[in-house]
């Protein structure tokens, strides 16, 4: 799929538990593979901000914002009428062909999760955790998952039994998951200005070597 720049009319911003639900308008927008991204315009600020989709009814692309500085607040305060500039979809995502599915989410990472599900066909099994109980009201976009709250991890709902496990979260989650799981398949996060490599941004340092988390990631898998 071919990534595109488009202006998208905003159709509604609903509150998710402390998360805001943005959705536009898809237009001609590919929603891509889950775990991509999407570089989101936002107003008064000079760069945009990289979301990942969150959920991708037929006409919309819906994206799950923490309202956490300048540009995302400036996202939450969209509405009806409004109109954004939106690219992608960029990256790489999650590879689709697991036969054990597990989804595995920490705070905002819950983001890409009801997507990644969906085009897994429905039913996988999802556990999250998140720092307190306003947080966790963003579960209902998951139904049927297993949810804890700090101080409970969200690591301790990994079953003994293998899984293919698919994680999206905060680094030191991801690194636990990863101890525990070698090969599942981790979305990593990191600032990110251009979203195609171009600016060095979003470099990180994995198993000795760096990598840039836009155009390699943000979905990286262990060798081992």
């Amino acid at each position: 799929m071919t990534a595109r720049r488009e202006r998208l009319p905003v159709l509604a911003n609903e509150t998710v538990g402390l998360y805001t639900l943005l959705r536009l308008e898809r237009r001609d927008l590919d929603p891509g593979v889950p775990g991509q991204f999407f570089m989101l315009e936002a107003p008064g600020r000079v760069l945009p901000r990289p979301m990942s989709l969150c959920q991708a009814p037929k006409g919309e692309l819906a994206f799950l914002v923490d309202a956490i500085g300048p540009g995302t607040r400036a996202l939450c305060a969209l509405g009806p009428g409004d109109a954004i500039h939106v690219h992608g979809p960029l990256g790489h995502g999650f590879r689709l062909d697991v036969e054990r599915p597990l989804l595995v989410a920490s705070g905002i990472g819950i983001a890409p999760m009801p997507h990644l599900q969906e085009a897994l066909g429905g039913g996988a099994p999802v556990v999250l955790g998140f720092r307190t109980d306003r947080h966790a009201e963003a579960a209902r976009l998951l139904p049927g998952s297993t949810v804890v709250v700090e101080p409970r991890l969200v690591t301790e709902l990994l079953p003994e039994e293998a899984h293919d496990v698919l994680a999206c979260g905060p680094e030191p989650m991801l690194e636990a998951v990863r101890a525990l799981v070698p090969r599942a398949q981790l979305a990593w996060e990191a600032p990110m200005a251009c979203g195609y490599g171009a600016c060095y941004g979003c470099v990180v340092e994995r198993d000795g070597r760096y990598v840039r988390l836009c155009v390699e990631g943000p979905v990286l898998r262990d060798a081992a």
